[in-house]
């Protein structure tokens, strides 16, 4: 046996017991730092902030163009926005309301700049009375455009156009059908 070891154990203020939980920790120590060099660590994909009642406003030479609101506005990692719990877009002319974009779920995507809504998607065009109906919509910001390749139902005041698939300006004041379904009147 070693000195130190026979020191320790004539020792009265030092107990067999004792000497038995250092050894213990001695080794729990030891044990513990080889599982931290197995230990990988696990990449963070949730997002980076998450905002409540967001509004944010576009504006070109001190007149407001857009205004984006949503009660959830999650910012991810890689610069993409999620509107978890819906969006709401309005657009503006010379400071009047022209168009509402409403969706239950939003997404900015930032490498395409890019935004994408789904769920009972509205458009509404304040102008000219007509309003858009479908699942899944498409705004490219740069390129003022609105587009899908969905179902659209289109009210007017007068009549109802269905076809699949739609591509139109941002306002909704100009729109072209990929394919007619049929249409009605409204009004006699």
């Amino acid at each position: 046996m070693s000195n130190l070891f026979q020191l320790l154990l004539t020792k009265s203020w030092f107990s067999g017991t004792q000497l038995l939980l250092v050894f213990a920790l001695g080794a729990l120590s030891w044990s513990c730092q080889n599982a931290d060099e197995n230990i990988k660590p696990i990449e963070y994909k949730g997002p980076a902030s998450e905002t409540y009642n967001q509004v944010t406003i576009y504006s070109d030479s001190a007149q407001m163009k857009l205004k984006l609101s949503a009660p959830v506005e999650q910012q991810l990692q890689n610069g993409d926005i999620v509107y978890t719990k819906g969006m709401y877009i309005t657009f503006y002319e010379d400071g009047t309301p022209t168009t509402i974009i409403t969706a239950k779920y939003g997404r900015y995507d930032k490498a395409k700049d890019q935004y994408f809504a789904r769920n009972d998607v509205v458009v509404k065009n304040i102008v000219k009375k007509e309003q858009l109906n479908t699942e899944e919509l498409f705004w490219e910001r740069q390129k003022q455009t609105i587009f899908t390749d969905k179902f659209v139902r289109i009210t007017s005041v007068d009549e109802v156009v269905t076809g699949v698939g739609l591509t139109a300006k941002q306002d909704f004041s100009d729109y072209t059908l990929k394919q007619f379904s049929g249409s009605f009147v409204l009004k006699q």
